[in-house]
């Protein structure tokens, strides 16, 4: 690792054919100094990066190193304190996305900035700053993003889309600008793998024409893939300067968290009786875009770590409402939570019967974004003696938050601090927290750990294994199947409303879970109570 000032603008340093920065030829973006305070942390401090014509360049770092808000400055969202930014060679003031929007620069956030009473079309309109048709545009937005592998439909109204399809329609809006610096915020967080390698396919395509593209993303297989340089932070600060494809997984992992990750642990225990009992599930969609489930069935053991792939707008949305409570069915004996009917129940029965729940939407759903931390652990932990006869019990509220925050490493500004000012590895670590302080029998968590750092996320998933061999029934909800393969006992696929025979994670592999993704498992369901628990403390897959 070397320091950043002394190779950042070095395109000589890098290997051949990585950049198409020429001599003589000005950097496409120059930050020296650049220092963002805000009243609980220095965001920023004195930041120095170079990003080359045709250059893809990768920033990393832990949830909370500066990361984002370093890309917002950039493009003109928010106000450096200090510093200097040059761009091509100039020096330039950003003092809004629309300034930013001029100058070339596009922008896909990690958290969405969609208006949810808006259809795809007209969010999409919103960022353009030229005169435009919406029939014209929404023809545009058809064929770019079915030429990305994105594919969306413009008339669709936000609120009906899922996570993944938000995803998508915050990369296409951005690839229709033509930008000149392109950055991307955890940008295939939740996309298929066809669609992340038809995304690559196309950012390499544009770095080839000249593009520069600022790249943030935790999966450190797609950096040490795509990018040619990487900008280390940690804290705020620029810490080094790397090569990815000259790194390994280890070594990269090491220079953002500052230490080497331990391997998961598996605690010996075997699986007990069923806790979560899913039968014959049929659910039509409020949403008319929505996906039906039809005829699922499953279950989940006392201890053990059950996972459902699939991309999403498969119907993941529907099963999840209508596992939570938030939908309620017909029949009581759809849904069984420790033994007892609870298909017609709502969200609070169902947690007083030993259920929790960590929904894939951070902020909005899993947490309220204008309030603090310790008015959002009552919201879902309020049976842990914080209410007395109706009455708040601020110090035990408090006191719940603030153990949360020391258990679960989250780092932030103490209890008071508002849920929107996290990044998102520590909010969904204190999401995550706040469901396993209060001791359920049952979990059910959807996207675990998108857009997050490799150490939260490796933290995180320790953590369910942890909870699982105390013997709660886990329900895992998750796009990444490294991920599912990682920590579940046995494994089925969402596709279409439907579910896949259900396997053991070691008597499958990617390969055919990629297949019945695409919904190829035949006409029947089959097998949905699939392949029973290991009987001895060894996982599946050992």
């Amino acid at each position: 690792m070397v320091d950043i000032s002394t190779s950042g603008g070095d395109a000589a340093a890098r290997p051949a054919g990585t950049s198409t920065a020429k001599a003589g030829v000005a950097p496409r973006l120059a930050l020296s100094g650049i220092s963002k305070q805000y009243p609980a942390v220095r965001a920023n401090d004195d930041v120095t990066l170079i990003v080359e014509p045709g250059e893809i360049h990768a920033v990393l770092g832990e949830n909370g190193a500066g990361k984002s808000t370093l890309m917002k400055i950039i493009y003109g969202s928010v106000r450096p304190d200090a510093g200097e930014i040059r761009w091509e060679g100039q020096a330039v003031e950003i003092a809004s996305p629309a300034a930013a929007r001029k100058l070339g620069i596009g922008m896909v956030f990690q958290h969405f900035s969609l208006f949810e009473t808006l259809t795809v079309g007209e969010n999409i309109a919103l960022a353009l700053d030229e005169p435009f048709d919406l029939k014209t545009l929404s023809r545009r937005i058809r064929e770019v993003s079915a030429d990305y592998g994105l594919d969306i439909d413009p008339q669709r109204h936000v609120h009906s889309l899922t996570v993944g399809e938000r995803q998508r329609v915050e990369i296409v809006r951005c690839l229709l600008q033509n930008p000149r610096l392109l950055i991307m915020d955890e940008p295939t967080s939740v996309l298929t793998p066809q669609a992340v390698r038809k995304l690559f396919a196309t950012l390499k395509r544009l770095a080839s024409e000249g593009c520069s593209i600022l790249y943030i993303s935790h999966k450190l297989d797609e950096i040490q893939e795509l990018c040619d340089t990487a900008t280390v932070m940690r804290g705020g600060r620029v810490t080094g300067h790397v090569k990815p494809r000259e790194e390994t997984h280890a070594s990269l992992a090491q220079l953002m968290v500052g230490h080497s990750l331990p391997d998961y642990e598996r605690r010996a225990h075997t699986p007990g009786n069923v806790l979560l009992d899913v039968k014959h599930l049929s659910v039509a969609s409020e949403d008319p875009f929505g996906t039906s489930l039809d005829d699922v069935s499953f279950s989940v053991h006392a201890g053990e770590v059950f996972g459902i792939a699939g991309v999403s707008g498969n119907g993941q949305a529907e099963l999840l409402a209508a596992l939570s409570g938030e939908q309620r069915g017909n029949r009581a004996d759809a849904i069984t939570i420790c033994g007892k009917a609870a298909g017609r129940l709502g969200a609070g029965g169902r947690r007083s019967l030993g259920f929790a729940f960590v929904p894939e939407e951070r902020l909005g759903r899993g947490a309220v974004p204008a309030m603090s931390l310790a008015d959002n652990a009552l919201l879902t932990a309020h049976r842990q003696k914080m209410v007395n006869a109706g009455w708040i019990k601020t110090k035990a509220m408090r006191a719940f938050a603030d153990r949360c925050i020391a258990s679960f490493d989250v780092r932030c500004g103490g209890a008071d601090a508002l849920a929107q000012s996290l990044s998102g590895g520590n909010l969904q670590k204190y999401i995550v927290g706040r469901e396993i302080l209060q001791a359920p029998k049952v979990l059910v968590v959807a996207q675990p750990t998108w857009g997050v750092d490799v150490g939260a996320a490796a933290f995180i998933r320790q953590q369910l294994l942890d909870l699982s061999a105390s013997g709660v029934a886990i329900l895992v909800i998750s796009e990444e199947l490294e991920e599912l393969f990682d920590i579940c006992d046995r494994i089925a696929v969402l596709a279409r409303g439907r579910l896949s025979p259900v396997r053991a994670t070691g008597e499958t592999n990617a390969e055919e879970i990629g297949r019945w993704m695409a919904g190829l498992f035949g006409e029947r369901q089959g097998g949905s109570e699939g392949t029973p628990p290991p009987p001895s403390g060894e996982p599946a897959h050992a």
